[in-house]
């Protein structure tokens, strides 16, 4: 079956009702289009998993605090089509801002607490606005499955949350992180750097790597294993540091003493492209 694409949510109702059987799980991959093999990832995981794979492609106004970063944002529909397509898709969700936002949006899903320090601190809004998009998404599809990847381990850990704190019946699965060969972590903003930005973008995963050996190597201490990141970091002096903390993996706090399971997380700017990055680790008890 060809990827088919629709733009309205009645036009997508219509056709689950016809495709959809109850023998076979339907998978949605929440997506803002520009492509690449992170999201080739995460469809290849929805389409070993389920009969039918939906692919949504909205760039969503409301989880931007910019609207120069909102406007900037790469948008290449025929190229995700095809994208799509190769992969197996079967429906490519795409629709318009009015079909989201028919009118002026007065309700908003707001988690407390996992949204608010790391990105949620330097992009008010942020989080509000993705967990309105995925729920309106989520109630759209009504999938037996949905799709996150871990480089956006704020988001992912503010999904699981809200779809366990609303009781929605949708389970959330979670891909690992898709890398350039240099270790950058792959993102439709990397096509905003310029050569020698990107030269400089993989010292980000570098620090990352430092922080996790000493963490797997028994230091404790958040502030020891910041210094030691950051200062890898600092070694590429286009690399503005955001932020860099270790956090708690489910409620995103930032711990006092490592002990267990910690997610390093790092955001920083390059000229004027933002990336942001994060590992899993915890102490070696072996």
């Amino acid at each position: 079956m060809n990827s088919l694409l629709v733009h309205t949510a009645w036009e997508l109702r219509k056709l689950l009702a016809e495709l959809r059987r109850p023998s076979v799980a339907l998978g949605l991959v929440p997506t803002m289009g520009a492509l690449h093999a992170g999201h080739g990832r995460l469809i290849e995981q929805a389409r070993g998993d389920c009969g039918l794979v939906v692919v949504s492609i909205f760039v969503n106004p409301i989880q931007f605090n910019r609207q120069d970063d909102y406007e900037q944002y790469p948008r290449t529909l025929d190229a995700d089509l095809s994208f799509c397509k190769a992969r197996g898709v079967d429906i490519v969700f795409a629709p318009s801002i009015e079909e989201m936002y028919p009118g002026r949006q007065r309700t908003f899903v707001d988690v407390e607490r996992v949204s608010e320090k790391l990105c949620g601190k330097f992009r008010p809004g942020h989080f509000r606005g993705v967990a309105t998009a995925v729920t309106k998404l989520l109630n759209i599809v009504q999938p037996d499955l949905a799709y996150f990847g871990e480089k956006d381990a704020q988001q992912l850990a503010v999904i699981r949350r809200m779809v366990r704190d609303l009781n929605m019946p949708v389970e959330i699965v979670a891909a690992p992180t898709v890398r350039e060969p240099d270790g950058l972590a792959m993102s439709s903003r990397n096509q905003h750097l310029n050569a020698v930005e990107r030269r400089a973008a993989p010292a980000l995963y570098q620090g990352l790597l430092v922080a996790g050996d000493l963490i797997r190597n028994g230091a404790t201490d958040p502030e020891e294993v910041r210094r030691a990141a950051l200062a890898v970091i600092a070694e590429q002096p286009l690399l503005r540091v955001e932020y860099l903390e270790i956090v708690d993996p489910e409620e995103m706090q930032p711990v006092k003493t490592i002990t267990g399971p910690v997610r390093v997380a790092v955001a920083a700017w390059l000229g004027s492209t933002r990336l942001i990055d994060n590992v899993l680790c915890e102490p070696d008890t072996a």
